[in-house]
């Protein structure tokens, strides 16, 4: 009769995971997969008021400038200050709902939406080498609303309306048959990020909260 063969290295089983932990990443998992799926909820309509404040504001500043450089560069600031606004105020009210403009949901806002202004920086740029100075107002209104309207795919219904409000405004300014002039300029920059983020920073603010 043969020996039975004995195992020199038994195997050891794993160690069972306890069940905190795998609660835990239960939990992480429901947690990823809310953020990946939830909307962006942190536009302010109370930002957006403040923009369209900013907006009208340089539109009556840039009637007085004196040569189309100085004109580019009031409306450069104005954009860098609304930008900045509308920051602090999606900030504010993240943190005012207990989170955070770097979750999923503001993570995928903010991808989609930079593009199209980076976008809208470069031709900025190669429009003013060029002096096509003309055709800034409808490229700005409709870059931006192209990036609101992105964003707005994982924001609130009022916002990727407001974006092809914009769009709207800014084929209108490309293609006025109005000759060029630093008025019409103005008007266009006036009622596209003047009138339309007044109007849906309310509509926003009174659906949506502050």
């Amino acid at each position: 009769m043969t020996s039975p063969v004995r195992e020199l290295h038994p195997r050891k089983d794993p160690p069972p995971v306890a069940l905190h932990d795998r609660a835990m990443d239960n939990l992480r998992y429901i947690r990823e997969t809310m953020e990946r799926s939830a909307s962006f909820t942190h536009v302010s309509g109370a930002g957006g008021v403040v923009m369209g404040l900013v907006a009208i504001a340089a539109a009556g500043l840039a009637t007085t400038a004196s040569s189309a450089t100085e004109w580019v560069t009031i409306w450069l600031v104005a954009a860098g200050l609304a930008l900045g606004v509308s920051v602090l105020f999606m900030a504010r009210k993240s943190h005012a709902d207990g989170g955070s403009l770097l979750t999923g949901p503001g993570r995928k806002f903010a991808w989609t939406v930079t593009p199209p202004l980076a976008a809208g920086a470069v031709l900025t740029i190669a429009l003013v080498r060029a002096g096509s100075i003309e055709m800034l107002p409808g490229m700005w209104l409709l870059l931006y609303g192209a990036g609101v309207v992105a964003g707005g795919s994982h924001s609130v219904r009022p916002i990727p309306i407001m974006g092809a409000s914009f769009m709207v405004v800014g084929v209108a300014a490309l293609l006025s048959p109005t000759p060029w002039d630093a008025t019409w300029a103005n008007v266009w920059m006036a009622v596209g990020f003047g009138a339309l983020h007044l109007i849906f920073g309310v509509i926003i603010w009174r659906r949506h909260g502050g």
